[in-house]
């Protein structure tokens, strides 16, 4: 072919080219908006959407979500792979992120007895009048888990900014209407989101009240259309109406309720969507988060990715084109900060601005640990009085910083806990009382603490005590005022032959040292009045009163992880006294008692435990107001309480107690049931020393009333014993 020829052609083919562009050229790859809506433990399944669609290529320009939604969609769009994101859910433990109150193990020692003596789960407030939480949890734990992704992407100008565009939708509580957010934090964006009526409290926002955007957008399709995507793929993780079996308990007519509210929502939204994913989740609902459960929620996503492949598909790239999309994904990426140069409080009292400024300060200038920082926050929150505080980063001089805010409870100090407490031991022996506990904190704005108690019933307790720390040490000093009224069984020959009221009034003063968070020792002087006399029978019953004055130095140690049925750790008592003068004493006496519990665990439902204690009188003989006591419910079970009574004693229990049931939520937490060995005695000679024994088979559920128990002892001669107890363990 002649050169002028092929000259021709080739203007031919460049002319032909500018008329009719390549495909590529024609159809440019339209910009793609994913939806993911709110489910609660459904939602999870929106971690299996994402990883088919990362190993199939398929682009996402913008990302929209609501309530858990919001949670996966962050994830998502701060760049996080599908096995980072795998393994941040991975690591969360759900039953902790709806928690009242940060978990026992956490809590201030003072917060630990309130918690022993007062287990009704429902603290309240009389800051004006007697008012309650709005909401069932303040959100603490879940909110650190915010806090964890949103830290490296704290001063946004807007959520455009990050490596996908983001968008999470909440409700405002004052007018009804979706609100869109776009910038500021985005921690407390997903928060609000994320703020289930009647299960979180609502988030305080530009003088508004933000809650769970499901309420009114549960699949916010517009929102991503507003954001420029031309395609939209929406991941529909709603709960499907329930049948009438499903609305014979409480909680099922409640998440039917949320499932109707949004469904006409729903299905409006649904008609922006040019792919609707809708995993097969069964009868899977709002609050599934086992980890078996997740494992088969997130599964199930994957497997209905899978099912639409055709759908996705088309929007599928090369793998060239993958990987200029994930360059530019990750170029946007932001790393938290490494360590921190300055520090700020926000959100409470100047006063406590300073003490948690020099509580905080040691994160400064040093490796900065998230995880010992969130632990440290979680235990702040464990003194009661934040119901939840959080982290988040700025910029100081070019420097990196670190924000604390701190959220007051609003509804107190003072703090009202509540006391239901029922126990019995046979025929015959009953109590019964119920009271609370008031709390003032920080009255004169150095720390100080007074708490007030009064329990009435068969048996009564009026106390109260002012705790004041010395300064910024960690010595305290701690006067007390005390009226405790009991009936106690009285025996002859182990025979009971009637009933003694105990009363004892009177008062004290301690000075203490707080070692740390979970022990102290006092060392005080106690003086009060006692007065024992026949209550029910007489013959042989002692009738004695007076005054007693000692001096004490106690102990305590508490490092179990629960009030009620722990599954780890240690709790250790030692009370040394030395006693001036008691009823029925014909000299002052000494006194010893530990008492000490241990609990390991066998397996993630299974704990060993061993309770050990033990009492010596030295160098006399105890008064009837301060001798030892065995028999009744974990003290030997098969006997009464109260019915061996001495100078000394000794005990032990040896058993297990095994995870049986998840009550739901709003009502408790566990069901337990266990078995221990009991061996004890008390006695006045060393010499004749008769131990006694017993078998027990028992089952306590956590409520929100406090745990209920039921046990039956059997003893080494055949005696039996049903034990029961509400509010206490035994």
């Amino acid at each position: 072919m002649r050169p002028r020829c092929r000259r021709g052609l080739w203007l031919l083919s460049l002319l032909l080219l500018n008329i009719f562009p390549s495909h590529a050229q024609q159809r440019p790859r339209p910009r793609i908006g994913l939806v993911l809506s709110g489910g609660g433990a459904r939602g999870l399944a929106h971690l299996g959407v994402l990883r088919w669609m990362d190993e199939h290529r398929i682009p996402v320009d913008y990302v929209a979500g609501t309530s858990m939604g919001a949670l996966v969609g962050a994830l998502y769009a701060t760049g996080r792979s599908a096995d980072e994101r795998q393994s941040f859910v991975d690591q969360i433990n759900w039953g902790e992120a709806v928690q009242t109150e940060p978990d026992y193990n956490q809590l201030s020692l003072r917060r630990k007895e309130d918690r022993r003596s007062q287990q009704v789960a429902a603290l309240l407030g009389v800051k004006r009048g007697i008012n309650s939480p709005n909401g069932f949890s303040p959100g603490h734990e879940s909110g650190l888990l915010l806090d964890r992704i949103a830290f490296a992407y704290s001063n946004l100008a807007s959520f455009d900014d990050l490596p996908i565009p983001f968008r999470c939708v909440a409700t405002d509580m004052l007018n009804g209407t979706p609100v869109v957010r776009h910038d500021g934090s985005l921690a407390q964006a997903l928060r609000a989101s994320m703020a289930l009526p009647g299960i979180f409290t609502p988030v305080e926002w530009n003088h508004t009240f933000l809650a769970d955007g499901g309420l009114v957008n549960n699949i916010p399709t517009d929102v991503a259309h507003d954001m420029g995507a031309q395609v939209i793929i929406a991941v529909n993780v709603g709960t499907p109406l329930a049948g009438a079996q499903e609305l014979q308990t409480l909680q099922g007519v409640l998440l039917q309720s949320l499932a109707i509210v949004t469904l006409e929502n729903d299905r409006r939204a649904l008609r922006w969507a040019n792919v609707v994913i809708a995993p097969k989740l069964g009868n899977y609902s709002l609050l599934d988060f086992g980890g078996a459960q997740i494992k088969d929620i997130i599964q199930r996503g994957y497997d209905a990715a899978e099912r639409d492949a055709d759908k996705l598909q088309p929007y599928a790239l090369t793998e060239e084109e993958w990987q200029k999309y994930k360059a530019a994904v990750d170029a946007r990426k932001r790393a938290a900060p490494t360590s921190v140069a300055s520090l700020e409080v926000t959100g409470t009292s100047p006063s406590e601005q300073q003490r948690l400024s020099r509580e905080f300060k040691k994160f400064l200038n040093t490796p900065l640990n998230t995880s010992r920082l969130e632990t440290r926050l979680t235990q702040t929150a464990g003194e009661g009085k934040f119901d939840r505080l959080g982290y988040e980063g700025f910029v100081r001089n070019d420097a990196p910083g670190l924000r604390i805010w701190a959220h007051e409870k609003n509804y107190g100090p003072p703090f009202l806990d509540l006391a239901v407490n029922v126990s019995g031991s046979g025929v015959g022996t009953f109590d019964f009382a119920t009271g609370a506990r008031v709390t003032f904190m920080d009255v004169n704005h150095r720390g100080g603490e007074w708490r007030s108690e009064v329990l009435l019933g068969s048996s009564s307790r009026a106390a109260t005590e002012f705790y004041q720390p010395l300064r910024s040490t960690r010595l305290f000093v701690a006067p007390y005022l005390f009226f405790d009224k009991t009936a106690r069984n009285a025996f002859s020959d182990d025979q009971r032959i009637g009933v003694l009221r105990d009363e004892r009034g009177g008062g004290g003063f301690d000075l203490g040292i707080a070692l740390n968070r979970s022990s102290e020792v006092r060392l005080g002087y106690q003086i009060f009045n006692a007065d024992l006399a026949p209550l029910i029978g007489s013959t042989g019953l002692p009738d004695l009163s007076g005054s007693s004055g000692q001096v004490r130095l106690r102990y305590v140690f508490d490092g179990l992880d629960s009030a009620t049925v722990p599954s780890k750790g240690e709790r250790l008592t030692l009370n040394l006294s030395h006693v001036f003068q008691s009823p029925g004493a014909a000299r002052a006496f000494n006194q010893l008692e530990l008492q000490s519990s241990t609990f390991a665990p066998l397996s993630q439902k299974t704990s060993l435990f061993l309770n050990l204690s033990g009492g010596a009188t030295l160098h006399g003989d105890a008064g009837i107001v301060q001798q030892f006591s065995l028999g009744g419910a974990f003290r030997l079970g098969a006997y009464l309480p109260d019915q061996f009574r001495a100078n000394h004693y000794a005990y032990s229990a040896l058993g297990f107690r095994r995870d049986l049931y998840h009550l739901p939520p709003l009502i408790g937490k566990r069901v337990y049931w266990g078995g221990w060995l009991e061996a004890g005695s008390a006695f006045n000679d060393p010499g004749a020393v008769v131990v006694r024994g017993s078998v027990n088979l028992g089952v306590i559920a956590e409520t929100i009333v406090g745990p209920v128990a039921l046990s039956e002892s059997v003893s080494a001669t055949g005696q039996t014993k049903v034990n029961f107890s509400i509010g206490r363990v035994f």
